[in-house]
């Protein structure tokens, strides 16, 4: 029986002048599976989620989401996908509940008062709802940042780096939540340093 791959990297690169921060990365990532990216700063990690999720233009090759070509203009694969970027995505200045309400706005979500009060509860948050996100600590921003990202229960999750700077007890309870995420039958494709990380959360790791 053919295996069908929910997402396609075929002979990706990209170049900023000379460089290559991406270069000739062909990889399938079957629907449901949880993938980790490990490699060092610099290895182009952030660029290859930047082209992955339309922000980027690959300089060659080309990638495939659910057989559709992925590009910036196709609103219909980026409507399935969450996306955790390596810095914050939060507006500081709204409270936690409010930026979850001004996530689900812009995916154009009714009824939504009841899915953010589940995902506070989820992320552990409840309590700091009307807490602005500049008064959170780093570890309950990263895991608001993960429930923004899950507010259209995306099909595909993209992590860049979720636990980045974060204490033990911290990333504990973001690898927590990732874990539930998995076990939801989400595609996940997570980038890390973290070897321990790698080998706790992913069915397979792409060095």
């Amino acid at each position: 029986m053919d295996v069908i791959y929910l997402i396609e990297i075929n002979d990706v690169s990209k170049l900023f002048g000379g460089f290559a921060a991406v270069d000739d990365v062909s990889l399938k990532i079957e629907d449901g599976e949880f993938l980790g990216l490990l490699g060092p700063n610099g290895a182009g990690k952030t660029t290859l989620i930047k082209i992955l999720t339309g922000l980027l233009k690959p300089t060659a090759g080309v990638i495939y989401i659910d057989g559709q070509v992925m590009s910036r203009d196709n609103m219909e694969i980026k409507k399935r996908i969450g996306v955790v970027p390596q810095y914050t995505n939060l507006d500081k200045e709204l409270t936690a509940y409010e930026n979850l309400v001004f996530a689900a706005k812009l995916f154009k979500i009714k009824n939504y008062e009841s899915l953010i009060d589940e995902l506070l509860i989820t992320m552990e948050l409840e309590e700091h709802r009307n807490k602005k996100a500049m008064n959170l600590s780093g570890g309950m921003q990263r895991r608001l940042m993960i429930a923004k990202a899950l507010i259209n229960d995306p099909d595909i999750v993209f992590l860049d780096e979720p636990t980045v700077g974060i204490d033990l007890n911290g990333r504990r309870k973001i690898w927590d939540i990732l874990k539930a995420m998995k076990a939801m039958g989400k595609t996940i494709l997570l980038t890390t340093h973290y070897i321990e990380e790698a080998d706790y959360l992913c069915n397979q790791v792409c060095l």
